[in-house]
């Protein structure tokens, strides 16, 4: 399935400090062999022991922030392993530190944070599979790097259970090629098993969801629903590429605006605040979200410079043309856990 064009992908040219971030080359030549040490503070992108870019906050948010320690965000970031000639082969090193500053510099900074005020956030580096797993026609080389990339994920998964977790509430929050490990690791750790009584959510974002993927976690119907998951893919109004048409399936879509799925559609002006190229800058009513299909789509956002904007696909930007509504969605849900069982 194609997500973005080959190449330094041409995305959504308003973030432009993201893309100069994500489609620089990743440089370095040290290779890291055998599943990473996570008992090492240096193998995470975010962990509470440490200051690191999901810590941040857009300045407009500093005034009022008063964070909650009490629920624990296991983020996995999307692919930043991008130089298609793959100079490190199928999957990258985890201590290239090239890659772990443009990494920590964009989907930490402009995604992770989102669910800073929420709870703790733990965000593993691991050896992502090079972008090249989504186009390429060698199918089993791409699963190889995928399934290695997956199992980092799931040790670094297996570390945070073993000596952070200590039976606190769970969200589970990712983007693109981590979406792909997150659907992975749901299935295996929280769908019909004892951990899903932790899981407040899970925002599996930037890939399919089929319909049924989940035995038991359902899809999230209301926004203050707890044990569910939300998930989006976001086109420019009318747009359909050509691998979503290919698709066998209608993949389940949330709105990230009313979170409602009697509420499938919803203009900008109830877009409370997106994050551009600039973290400190909240837009307001930059974008709409409208469900179409098993797609969401927004009409061109609302930017100063748009004009010179043309494309369609705005995957690059599922978390940052919702950034407020998302914040505070994430808290809603946090509140309606607490009330579930401090109540029960």
């Amino acid at each position: 399935m194609r997500i973005i064009k080959r190449g330094c992908f041409s995305a959504i040219g308003f973030l432009f400090v993201l893309l100069n971030t994500v489609c620089a080359e990743a440089q370095g030549d040290s290779t890291l062999k055998g599943t990473p040490d996570y008992s090492s503070i240096e193998n995470w992108a975010a962990h509470p022991w440490k200051h690191d870019p999901s810590d941040s906050l857009p300045a407009p948010l500093r005034e009022a922030f008063k964070p909650d320690s009490s629920v624990d965000i296991f983020f996995i970031h999307p692919t930043t392993y991008i130089n298609l000639s793959m100079p490190e082969g199928w999957n990258a090193p985890i201590d290239d530190a090239d890659l772990n500053s443009k990494t920590d510099k964009s989907t930490i900074l402009y995604q992770a944070t989102v669910f800073n005020m929420a709870g703790r956030v733990f965000a593993p580096r691991y050896r992502q599979a090079n972008l090249e797993a989504y186009y390429t026609t060698d199918t089993a080389a791409a699963q190889t790097a995928l399934d290695e990339a997956y199992n980092d994920v799931k040790a670094a998964f297996q570390y945070y259970l073993a000596h952070y977790n200590n039976g606190r509430p769970i969200i589970i929050a990712s983007h693109s090629q981590g979406t792909t490990h997150a659907k992975r690791l749901l299935r295996e750790f929280f769908d019909g098993k004892p951990l899903q009584q932790q899981l407040v959510a899970a925002y599996i974002v930037g890939m399919p969801v089929e319909p049924g993927y989940f035995a038991n976690i359902p899809p999230c119907n209301k926004p203050g629903e707890t044990g569910c998951f939300c998930t989006w893919r976001t086109f420019k109004n009318g747009y359909l590429p050509g691998y979503v048409k290919k698709e066998n399936f209608t993949a389940v879509v949330t709105n990230p605006l009313t979170w409602d799925t009697d509420k499938p559609e919803a203009s900008r002006k109830d877009n409370d605040g997106s994050i551009f190229f600039n973290f400190n800058k909240i837009a307001k009513h930059a974008a709409s979200a409208n469900i179409h299909g098993g797609v969401l789509w927004t009409e061109k956002p609302h930017f100063f410079g748009n004009i010179f904007y043309f494309n369609r696909n705005y995957h690059i930007a599922d978390y940052n043309l919702y950034y407020i509504s998302i914040r505070n969605n994430v808290s809603e849900r946090v509140n309606a856990y607490k009330k579930q069982h401090t109540a029960g």
